[in-house]
């Protein structure tokens, strides 16, 4: 148990992210448990409950301590930079209620680690997954429903949480989806006409009935449609057609990013199409474009292929 005073902000802390910034609720609960982890070590290595006073007085030492002991139980250095992130951010939000320099706090480094590039499929490997969820399930109208999803997320780069937020209302899709994204962010989503006419084929075999303020994508008993679901679905096409164990349903949403830029497309274009805040997050698939090309290269430039 972390002191109260401490619970009660950062519970305001939290629901101002919410109000003001739209954080998500998985983002909210995450931040959450970073932060009441970090709270709850900092009680334990002060040996007295963590007030506001407390907090307001924690140096680099205490930073680091915390650091120390995240990384001693195993949690990765990705991990503890998102903690890290969570905690500078309400560390920071209470120097500014409280008056107090949050310097220490704020200038603790974030652990080192390689990003991991995005992982798409390549474009018939793509097709081929959208072509065995078409037929691996008995159940028609299941199979019409799952290959809709997906494509909405390789045709049109959705997340897959934004694909299972369509209702009802949604359909038929309109030639332009606007989407709420992370953060509240809003954009504008062209929908291609394959991705029309798979949802207008499962529109047509679903036997629930689809309300306008109703999910669009249900479950076998009509509730909406868990993304576990697809998740599974795609895990026994990947096995079937051997692909990596990265054929994810993520890795559709890389895969329409990448193969737009590998046709020619403009990466601030991509990066408003996928609702990313942030070009740099965009410039990733870069990396993965000339990744691509360099593997090419070595397998396809005579003196790359003459080297020892």
């Amino acid at each position: 148990m972390i002191a109260p005073a401490a619970t009660e902000a950062i519970d305001r802390w939290l629901g101002q992210l919410s109000a003001l910034k739209g954080a998500s609720a998985n983002t909210l609960t995450a931040y959450r448990a970073d932060v009441t982890g970090f709270v709850a070590f900092q009680q334990a290595h002060q040996g007295g409950p963590m007030g506001i006073g407390p907090l307001t007085r924690l140096g680099l030492s205490d930073m680091r301590a915390w650091m120390a002991a995240e990384r001693g139980r195993g949690v990765s250095a990705r991990s503890l930079a998102r903690s890290l992130s969570a905690v500078r951010g309400f560390i920071g939000w209470l120097a500014e209620r409280e008056g107090f320099d949050a310097t220490a706090a704020l200038a603790t480094r974030s652990p080192k680690f390689r990003k991991s590039l995005p992982r798409p499929l390549a474009e018939d490997a793509a097709v081929a997954m959208l072509d065995r969820l078409d037929t691996q399930e008995d159940t028609g109208w299941i199979a019409a429903r799952d290959v809709a999803v997906v494509t909405l997320l390789y045709g049109c780069g959705l997340r897959i949480s934004e694909a299972l937020s369509l209702t009802g209302r949604d359909h038929p899709l309109p030639e332009v989806l606007r989407m709420r994204g992370k953060g509240g962010k809003e954009r504008l989503v062209p929908v291609i006409a394959p991705a029309r006419a798979a949802v207008a084929a499962y529109v047509s075999e679903c036997p629930h009935d689809l309300a306008p303020d109703a999910p669009l994508f249900r479950g076998a008993r009509g509730g909406p449609l868990n993304p576990r679901l697809i998740q599974k679905a795609m895990e026994r096409a990947r096995l079937q057609l051997g692909l990596p164990a990265t054929a994810t349903p993520h890795a559709m949403r890389h895969s329409f990013a990448t193969h737009l830029l590998t046709a020619g497309g403009d990466l601030r274009a991509i990066q408003e199409l996928l609702g990313h805040a942030s070009l740099s997050t965009t410039q990733a698939y870069t990396a993965v474009d000339t990744a691509r090309l360099m593997e090419i290269y070595a397998k396809a430039h005579p003196r790359a292929q003459a080297a020892p």
